[in-house]
């Protein structure tokens, strides 16, 4: 499993000009999920970020996570993360999960960041043609695979 965290002002989903999802001050997730990911990715990768220090302290240090301003979180899937582009110039996503195993992962990643940060995550829609606008804050992108935690 892999996540792009990119600390935001704000950011939005839009799908067919109608705005699904929006938040202000937080992270935009980008949740990539492949085929051999578990409930222990999800576990690994939401605890990371939800206790990541990206935001900054009242000295301008970044010292702070974004449960500690409370900030809000988006979370949208793109399965592209998962892509190889070992061999030649068509990425390859063979490691992506189909949908019958991260649709559930999903909506398991979605629920275990809404509990950790003890409100409600906004989410994009699994499998639609998304829009994603953001202002990235810093900018702060941050990329973690649950795969390489050494």
């Amino acid at each position: 499993m892999k996540v792009v965290i990119q600390r935001v002002s704000r950011a939005s989903v839009t799908i067919e000009q109608k705005t699904k999802a929006s938040i202000h001050k937080g992270l935009l997730i980008l949740l990539g999920i492949g085929y051999a990911d578990t409930q222990e990715d999800i576990d690994y990768l939401v605890k990371k970020t939800v206790q990541m220090r990206i935001f900054d302290d009242a000295e301008g240090v970044m010292n702070l996570s974004v449960k500690d301003i409370d900030g809000d979180v988006l979370v949208v899937s793109q399965f592209t993360l998962m892509a190889s582009c070992k061999k030649g110039n068509r990425p390859s996503y063979i490691e992506a999960a189909k949908p019958d195993i991260s649709i559930p992962l999903y909506k398991a990643f979605c629920k275990a960041m809404s509990e950790a940060m003890e409100k409600a995550v906004e989410t994009g829609e699994f499998g639609a043609d998304m829009q994603v606008e953001l202002v990235n804050n810093g900018p702060v992108t941050i990329c973690l695979d649950s795969k390489d935690r050494t």
